[in-house]
């Protein structure tokens, strides 16, 4: 059962009962579910609704509230009449963008009436379903009626504390513009808010206050935030003040944004960032970031700073040395190798990434060794990865062996690798081939006739004949 017929039978048993709404009137999705799922369910089920008669609902507030979203347009307009039609906020905002012009037009003058009266904590969720429904066709009444009673500092400061990200966004939208809240506490928020619109809002409005210096410590929530995005409007910030070592900062910051900023800002005032990336990835304490940054501005000849970060304690940094190395174009494949055993999954995955392109090279039985159940999964992975960019035979054996894997994602990812298997693979190097690794693929080739990978088998076996 979905979550809009859900919500649509349960309140229609709590309706026949004459109870309340029995989900939470402060979320707006569930509002608008319950719109659809009652309409869905009153034409799809046809239940006997006489207490739903046009103009005659049963008492209670779930019966209204079905009322409102009832398929008959007349006894959706009668509901909207009923004094407890304006305990539904909600759905009365819904019922502004109706088809139906009668109950369209009463919705809109029971709108206006009700929300002078909103508590602020009503207001917030309904400018929600506001906000949703404005996507409507004319749902831009209620959504431009609910946005003239938003702006009380009252009401600003419940949509502010909503859960609801378009209402959240929307409350700082108005507070910027009616300077509701301070420099510092703009910081704050773009500092702690999840949502990224909130964020760039509320971290661009606060720098603006602050065009001379930091008078009111703006600066710090930003730099210290968890958002990569704050910390890159901040670090960007440090340009007008001329914090040249605090920008040095963030050269070795985890995000790459970040870091670019905190170049931007040294190179304008007349410092190299690259030295101080070099210096970054000596000494005992060498933060993630600082390979990664010695990659995004360095030389081939910058592999020998990085190349001992391969034996770091810190997975993190083992892994940004092997993708600063993929990116400066100097990674040997011979030294690059072990660490597909490495037990990080982000160390393995970089060094996967590295050899890809030289996959060929490396030894087909060393990897295949690596495709063994008792092996961890990243390594299996790694091996398969590597050897699905082998040669057509090494290919062909990989497939094979993992067609009756028990690792149903490893199983699949063969399975349809084996399909695109072709005779043009077939061709390139079969006929030279080994009896004993002939024998070997009619041994797997048997196996995986004897399960899933039948068809696909026999098609691999006619390829093959052909090509002798």
């Amino acid at each position: 059962m979905n979550r809009e017929y859900g919500l649509a039978h349960t309140t229609l048993r709590a309706a026949r009962s004459g109870a309340e709404v029995p989900f939470d009137a402060a979320d707006p999705t569930a509002w608008i579910d319950f719109d659809y799922g009652v309409r869905e369910h009153l034409l799809r089920e046809n239940p006997p609704i006489g207490w739903l008669r046009a103009g005659d609902p049963a008492p209670g507030g779930a019966a209204v509230a079905v009322a409102l979203c009832h398929p008959d347009g007349r006894v959706r307009e009668a509901a909207l009449r009923r004094p407890e039609a304006v305990g539904f906020p909600a759905l009365v905002v819904l019922r502004c963008a109706d088809w139906a012009g009668p109950v369209r037009e009463e919705a809109r003058r029971v709108l206006a009436e009700v929300l002078p009266g909103l508590p602020p904590g009503i207001v917030a969720p309904v400018a929600a379903v506001a906000l949703r429904a404005a996507v409507r066709r004319r749902g831009d009444f209620a959504r431009d009626l609910v946005m003239s009673f938003v702006r009380s500092p009252e009401r600003i400061d419940a949509l502010l504390a909503c859960a609801d990200r378009g209402a959240r966004r929307l409350g700082y939208r108005v507070a910027v513009e009616e300077e509701r809240l301070s420099a510092a506490e703009l910081a704050r928020a773009a500092a702690a808010d999840p949502d990224v619109v909130v964020q760039d809002l509320c971290a661009d409005a606060a720098l603006a206050r602050t065009r001379d210096g930091d008078p009111d410590g703006v600066l710090r929530p930003l730099l210290a935030s968890r958002q990569p995005r704050v910390r890159a409007a901040g670090v960007t910030a440090l340009g007008r003040t001329g914090e040249t070592g605090e920008a040095a900062r963030f050269l070795a910051d985890r995000s790459g944004l970040v870091r670019a900023c905190a170049r931007w800002v040294l190179r304008r005032h007349g410092v190299d960032p690259l030295p101080l990336h070099r210096a970054a990835c000596t000494g005992p304490d060498v933060l993630p970031g600082a390979p990664a940054g010695l990659g995004e501005t360095g030389t081939r000849a910058d592999a020998a700073l990085l190349w001992p970060l391969l034996g770091h304690p810190r997975p993190a940094v083992r892994a940004k040395a092997v993708a600063a190395l993929r990116v400066l174009d100097a990674g040997a494949p011979e030294r690059l190798e072990p660490l597909l055993d490495d037990p990080s999954v982000s160390v393995v995955r970089e060094a996967t990434t590295a050899l890809l392109p030289v996959a060929d090279r490396l030894s087909e039985d060393w990897l295949y060794d690596r495709l063994a159940d008792d092996r961890p999964r990243h390594v299996r992975v790694s091996a398969f990865r590597l050897l699905s960019a082998h040669r057509p035979m090494a290919r062909l054996r990989c497939f094979l062996r993992l067609a009756d894997d028990p690792e149903p994602a490893l199983r699949e990812r063969a399975l349809t690798a084996l399909d695109g298997w072709g005779p043009a693979d077939a061709a390139v190097a079969y006929p030279s081939l080994p009896e004993a690794r002939r024998a070997e693929l009619d041994a797997l080739l048997e196996r995986a006739a004897a399960g899933a990978a039948e068809e696909s088998a026999r098609r691999v076996r006619w390829f093959l004949s052909a090509s002798r």
